[in-house]
């Protein structure tokens, strides 16, 4: 199958409907993890036992990486059958949804053990929800990009996404300095009730995108398939195994987000929530324009030396960075924050979009990236309950975590390591059969 040069139309109207969707969407899940974090342990859990409290509050910003697999099989089935549009728009509508539902909840003092259950289950459906998100999102402006520029095209969904989480950060600054009374009875809502005209936006934004010229024309001429998953697993199952292992350089991200915020702000170290939150902020402002610049350089060098500088340099950097919260030296932990998340981790995170969507041709290329990161972000998503337990009772174990953090950034180098790079390929040529059989690791060169 080709594609006509004429047909790869609009990647910058694709891209730009990935970030601002992505953004919109991750703006929702993100302000999970920062009330996971900060608020929940006290609002759904039992306040006499602080230290299993936060750890059940992170353990439910893990339920949605575990239901994400789940979603994945479903939206990535229907996102290769049906188009990668309408999956987006499903997507968005569904955050939007369990998000506001999230902040209209009881306590637990109004309701006993059923306050967590329901936390539980929105929470589900925000992770099926993310489980299409980047996928669709990916797998559209990949299609729609210019073969020489599809890693600078597909790294706005990845931008989108650290746009969102700063829109969840700057959201959370004014709300996490709201004195405490106020902060557990109503101010920690009012960020979830604004999901609503989050989805508003993304919906209007996300319906007048057109479908992928591959898409369609795949659908017209060899038809989609009726069991992509089969396809995926009979043709690419060494590449979803890629993926697998690759996403799991997530938990990056989320001991980021999650753990070294509680541990930070926990009596151990005694910084503020603000503070904190700041370093946050300042961290994703930086990778929003890290991202575009690593995903750039992965056009002229290839995707894999890329990825393995954000692998590789993220095992050291999470050290230092976690280090230097224990040492309860703010500005330090402020400018190795923002070398950790903003820079380094960003090399890995701008280009993983067209890495792992270049790896599967178009039949079956949302479905690939689905479940291939879902599988590894359930892992990751989880990580911070391991990290909590991992750190001891006291919680102060940093250089366990570090070393924890480390160890899963292994996997995803082995993973690029053995990949095919692909920048140079074809659009048209990408997951092919003689593709995956001629090229070879050793034999690629940038």
């Amino acid at each position: 199958m080709s594609v006509p040069a004429e047909a790869v139309g609009q990647p910058k109207k694709a891209a730009t409907a990935a970030w601002i969707g992505s953004a919109l969407e991750y703006y929702d899940f993100f302000i999970y993890g920062s009330a996971a974090a900060l608020i929940f342990p006290k609002v759904f859990f039992d306040e006499s036992d602080p230290a299993t409290a936060t750890l059940l509050s992170l353990a439910t910003f893990g339920v949605a990486y575990a239901a994400r697999p789940v979603g994945a099989l479903f939206l990535g089935h229907f996102g290769d059958r049906v188009g990668r549009k309408k999956i987006m728009v499903f997507t968005l509508i569904l955050m939007g949804l369990s998000t506001f539902l999230i902040g209209c909840l009881p306590s637990r003092h109004q309701v006993g053990t059923l306050a967590p259950v329901l936390l539980v289950l929105c929470r589900v459906l925000q992770g099926i929800s993310a489980a299409g998100e980047q996928a669709s999102a990916n797998s559209m402006s990949l299609e729609h990009a210019p073969g020489h520029r599809r890693g600078f095209f597909t790294s706005f969904t990845l931008s989108g996404t650290q746009g969102g989480q700063l829109l969840a950060t700057l959201v959370f600054l004014p709300v996490a300095a709201l004195p405490e009374d106020q902060l557990l009875s109503w101010g920690w809502r009012v960020p979830f009730w604004l999901s609503v005209a989050v989805a508003v936006v993304g919906f209007v934004i996300r319906r007048k995108l057109e479908e992928t010229p591959a898409f369609e024309q795949q659908a017209a001429s060899e038809g989609v398939p009726k069991l992509p998953l089969v396809v995926l697993l009979r043709e690419h199952w060494a590449d979803v195994l890629r993926v697998i292992g690759g996403a799991l350089i997530a938990s990056v991200s989320t001991i980021f987000t999650v753990w070294a915020l509680a541990y930070a702000t926990s009596d151990a170290v005694g910084m503020s929530r603000s503070s904190m939150l700041w370093v946050g902020a300042l961290a994703n402002l930086v990778a929003l324009a890290a991202i575009p610049l690593w995903a750039t350089l992965s056009d002229r060098i290839g995707r894999r030396p890329v990825f393995l500088i954000g692998a590789a340099g993220s095992a050291v950097t999470m050290f230092l960075y976690l280090w230097a919260i224990s040492t309860g030296n703010y500005p330090l932990t402020l400018l190795l924050g923002i070398l950790a998340f903003g820079v380094v981790y960003s090399a890995a995170n701008g280009v993983w979009p067209s890495f792992y969507g270049e790896m599967f041709s178009t039949r079956v290329r949302l479905s690939g990236m689905a479940i291939g990161t879902q599988i590894g972000f359930a892992v990751a998503g989880f990580a911070v309950t391991f990290a909590a337990q991992i750190a001891g009772p006291d919680g102060t174990d940093w250089s366990s975590v570090a070393l924890f953090t480390a160890a899963l950034c292994v996997p995803p180098v082995i993973a690029a390591l053995t990949a095919r790079e692909t920048h140079k390929v074809p659009t048209e040529d990408l997951g092919s059969r003689t593709l995956r059989e001629a090229s070879r690791p050793e034999k690629v060169t940038a």
